[in-house]
């Protein structure tokens, strides 16, 4: 109950975060598509590979992934790296403690990010990382202003710089129009990129309700069902009142 208590916390935190930030950011689509399976175990590997390190997913078994096509051994020897067996729960490596000290508030947990936050935000944020040497990490963001967390992917991405520039506005004034401009390429091209925080962010729509896909197919099916029992139930009332109607 206590971690449930924690989590609702966090998620009423959130909103109230992002509305202080005070930035507002036209956010992409994301490609979200969680019937591709291949999508999202690209994307459980790259979750696994930065994100884990941080955060945790506390409500995820690694042997869940055994719905995306994947065997025990396959997870064991690709997805799992603190020596947690595959029955077991996605936990951060990292002391909650150490990193408030760190990062000013610990990672929060990324079970039901994409729920409370949205899978548009989420693409958008990741992407848009630029060079800030006034925060402590040395990083800014255009969706969540004076982010906590670093651009863990600047490798990938490379680095990104700010340009301000004032647009006149057509009413005879002016305002302020921020973009980001690639200062140092990274290790993959910006569509490569792209491809890969989507298949991530598709992966965090999963990872917010696994069990969905099975409900839409299950809802598809009573659906059906239904429809037959309709027919069905309307062809007998017509057998059963043929003789009173003629």
């Amino acid at each position: 109950m206590k971690k449930i208590k924690n989590i609702l916390f966090v998620l009423c935190l959130l909103p109230l975060a992002a509305f202080a930030s005070g930035v507002e950011v036209k956010l992409d689509h994301a490609p979200i598509q969680t019937t591709d399976k291949l999508s999202l175990q690209r994307g459980a590997q790259t979750f696994v590979n930065y994100c884990l390190t941080c955060h945790s997913a506390d409500y995820m078994r690694y042997n869940r992934l055994r719905d995306l096509g994947l065997s025990e051994k396959q997870i064991s020897d690709n997805l799992i790296f603190t020596g947690q067996k595959p029955g077991g729960l996605m936990h951060t490596a990292m002391v909650k403690k150490e990193a408030k000290q760190w990062f000013g508030v610990p990672p929060p947990d990324l079970s039901v990010i994409a729920r409370s936050r949205g899978a548009d935000w989420l693409y958008t944020y990741l992407r848009q990382f630029y060079r800030d040497d006034s925060t402590a990490t040395g990083w800014n963001n255009l969706v969540f202003d004076r982010a906590a967390m670093p651009h863990v992917f600047y490798q990938l991405q490379g680095e990104q710089s700010l340009k301000v520039e004032m647009v006149d506005d057509g009413h005879g004034g002016k305002h302020e129009v921020k973009k980001l401009e690639l200062s140092k390429p990274g290790s993959l091209s910006k569509t490569e990129f792209d491809k890969q925080v989507a298949d991530l962010v598709n992966y965090l729509v999963y990872l917010g309700e696994p069990a969905a896909a099975y409900r839409v197919q299950l809802g598809i099916v009573v659906m059906l069902f239904l429809f037959f029992m309709l027919g069905l139930a309307y062809a007998l009332k017509h057998e059963y009142w043929r003789d009173v109607h003629h």
